[in-house]
């Protein structure tokens, strides 16, 4: 019979037992290392108590010399033998099943790139640790302007752009849990906060502080988009269908999924007299192709919202501000609406489409604006981006649920083992125009090019560029009373998630 090495090494210590005194030791096993212990320690599990058995000594005193001389054995040693043997079989079938338990007890508390997990044997409860850190520094040139006479210019310099603590985990299979919380700003906010229910064959519920069902943009992850900082685009949508509280509904299936969903404001407190804002919004994606290394992805949004005080004709609103931050740091802002109030209702519609073929992926978003406001005539506004990326090293972009992930290397940097990760190479152009008529609140377009380093899976290191290509209308101007469209912002980032 072939032993493993646990059932060896357990085998030997009792055998160097049981050859002593008679008495009784309690045994452990290191789960990391595999050794056998004669007492408690960390990392180290229980084997049981084992005692000396005496074995009842021979009848005769001659049986093994004649054995010798004959080569024939006894009845009482072959018995001996026997039972030696069936103890020894009774012995190794315990340490079996000591390694089954131990492999078990891995399965249900483990650690790896997706962070801590832990599990009961029936997956009926689960839970995980998990988290991000996004250490940023960004540096500008050509960046002297004046704003109302007063001269500003970009911050340069270091910050902790995100730096987030994230928990989940489910209860009697069907109930989910997410909380994330972020320590950026050397302030604590809350990101995602919500419960699901996943038990309904029609759909999976979201009830909590979640993402809006718009723009694929805003649905993935910052752990997973190509930029540093999200498309000019953003500037329409974030301050409307970012994170709020509500409900959600969503399906999904390999080629399609399908969200809509109901929600107030964001989780910040409501300081005035004013009724919440609330709004409905729904997403709908469909993969015609969707392999590996070949993906097409179509998508469509649309979203209403009515801003807090929008009921009161001529009355005062919260209104809604519109601006482009050149770097989250920078505190410069090329364009910026101011607040626009008076605003009755706001109705966005969203288009998408991005495809994946091999290491090249392509794509892009458009979103449409229509702000109604009282008395005043409404405005259109709109905002876009086309984006391309090639992976140097050969690897695809993950595709899954309407949303792109980060690229995970083929094989991980290691100078030992010759590894050099992943190397990415992205291009952006983004426009948003905020000129309605008499409403001019800016137009603008630039470019954006990074270079990204997958470590491995969980570190990342980004490289980023931004650029001006035109702007009208801005609030800043030079020197000369010119636009600025000179500016120039150098990004780097160190990332580490799971």
């Amino acid at each position: 019979m072939k032993f493993s090495k646990l059932a060896l090494a357990v085998a030997t210590v009792l055998g160097a037992i049981t050859s002593s005194g008679a008495f009784a030791i309690d045994l452990y096993i290191d789960t990391k290392t595999k050794q056998i212990y004669g007492e408690p320690g960390p990392d180290r599990q229980p084997l049981g108590t084992f005692e000396r058995v005496e074995r009842a000594p021979s009848s005769s005193a001659t049986p093994a010399p004649e054995a010798e001389r004959t080569g024939q054995s006894t009845p009482g040693d072959r018995s001996a033998r026997l039972k030696e043997k069936a103890e020894r079989a009774q012995l190794v079938g315990k340490v079996e099943s000591i390694e089954e338990r131990v492999k078990e007890s891995e399965k249900q508390l483990k650690l790896d790139k997706n962070g801590l997990q832990f599990e009961t044997a029936d997956k009926n409860f689960k839970f995980k640790i998990g988290g991000r850190i996004h250490t940023d520094y960004t540096h500008s040139s050509n960046d002297n302007f004046f704003r109302d006479g007063a001269p500003v210019e970009a911050n340069d310099g270091a910050e902790l752009r995100r730096g987030r603590l994230e928990f989940s985990g489910t209860f009697f299979k069907d109930w989910d849990f997410k909380s994330q919380i972020d320590f950026a700003d050397n302030s604590v906010g809350v990101k995602d906060m919500f419960i699901s229910y996943k038990g309904l064959d029609f759909a999976k519920v979201n009830l909590g502080h979640q993402k809006q069902a718009f723009s694929r943009e805003l649905q993935e992850s910052s752990n997973d988009l190509m930029f540093m900082e999200r498309s000019l685009m953003n500037v329409l949508n974030a301050p409307l269908v970012d994170r709020a509280i509500g409900l959600n509904l969503s399906k999904s299936d390999k080629n399609w999924t399908g969200q809509v969903g109901l929600y107030g404001e964001s989780i910040d407190s409501n300081n005035n007299s004013m009724d919440e804002s609330w709004g409905t919004n729904s997403r709908v994606t469909f993969a015609p192709v969707n392999e590996k290394t070949k993906v097409v992805h179509l998508g469509v949004a649309g979203n209403y919202r009515q801003p807090s005080g929008s009921g009161q004709a001529f009355g005062p609103s919260n209104g809604v501000r519109f601006r482009h931050e050149t770097s989250h740091m920078t505190d410069l802002f090329p364009i910026d609406s101011g607040t626009v109030g008076n605003i009755q209702d706001v109705k966005m519609l969203g288009l998408e489409a991005s495809g994946v073929y091999g290491p090249f992926s392509a794509g892009g978003e458009y979103t449409h604006s229509w702000v109604g406001r009282n008395g005043l005539d409404s405005l259109s506004l709109n905002g876009w981006y086309g984006e391309a990326a090639w992976t140097l090293t050969g690897e695809s972009r993950n595709y899954k649920e309407g949303r792109f992930f980060r690229v995970a290397p083929t094989r991980n940097f290691s100078f030992s083992n010759g590894g050099w990760g992943a190397w990415e190479l992205a291009a952006r152009v983004g426009g948003v125009d905020m000129n309605d008529g008499a409403f001019r609140a800016g137009e603008m377009k630039n470019f954006t090019v990074a270079l990204n380093w997958y470590v491995n899976h969980n570190i990342r290191f980004m490289f980023n560029y931004d650029k001006i290509l035109e702007i009208k209308d801005s609030p800043l101007t030079t020197a000369s009373g010119g636009q600025p469209d000179d500016l120039n912002t150098f990004m780097f980032r160190s990332q580490i998630a799971f």
